[in-house]
């Protein structure tokens, strides 16, 4: 597993975080709300808009997510949190849409929905250092289960279709599949 330094996102990390995600905002300016905001939403949205709404989500807390760190260079992202928190990941008609035992209301249902590596330092095993930590992370404040819906094959190790993860990494943390409703995207759930 890579050696990394994982921390929560907090208000005093912004400036990393900033760097890590670039002038343009990592993926064509999402700023990683892809699943926090409405699709209408994010396309009238500019990356400065988006940017500007995720730095108020990091400010007002709690920590939206974690961040790793090389040698004291920020290298990784990983979004963990409650489902609520992720409302287009509960979308009904999304493959990540919460099962009834998990629903989103619940603060113990937990997801992991997104992740980002500088280009350069992708394909590195960031993403099992990452998880690792989630889970931990997700333990340590009170969720009882953490799902993923990642993607089972991508056109290369470093394609940006990786954002919702690799289906390996969650299988090798221990996630089993508990939902199938697209070939190639399980929901994925490890019970803390």
């Amino acid at each position: 597993m890579a050696k990394l330094e994982i921390a929560a996102l907090t208000p005093d990390r912004w400036a990393d975080f900033e760097d890590l995600f670039g002038k343009q905002g990592a993926c064509y300016g999402c700023w990683c709300t892809y699943f926090r905001l409405a699709p209408k939403q994010r396309k009238a949205n500019s990356a400065v808009d988006n940017k500007e709404h995720m730095r108020a989500r990091i400010v007002n807390g709690p920590p939206p997510g974690l961040i790793g760190y090389r040698d004291g260079v920020a290298v990784s992202w990983m979004q963990i949190g409650p489902r609520g928190d992720v409302p287009q990941f509960n979308n009904d008609r999304r493959v990540s849409a919460p099962l009834p035992d998990a629903p989103a209301e619940d603060g113990a249902a937990w997801v992991i929905s997104c992740f980002f590596t500088r280009s350069a330092m992708r394909g590195q095993g960031f993403s099992h250092a990452m998880v690792a930590a989630g889970i931990n992370h997700a333990r340590e404040n009170g969720a009882r289960v953490l799902e993923a819906c990642p993607i089972d094959a991508a056109k290369h190790a470093k394609s940006v279709g990786l954002f919702v993860g690799s289906t390996r990494v969650f299988e090798q943390a221990g996630f089993e599949q508990v939902a199938l409703r697209k070939e190639g995207r399980p929901l994925m759930r490890l019970a803390l």
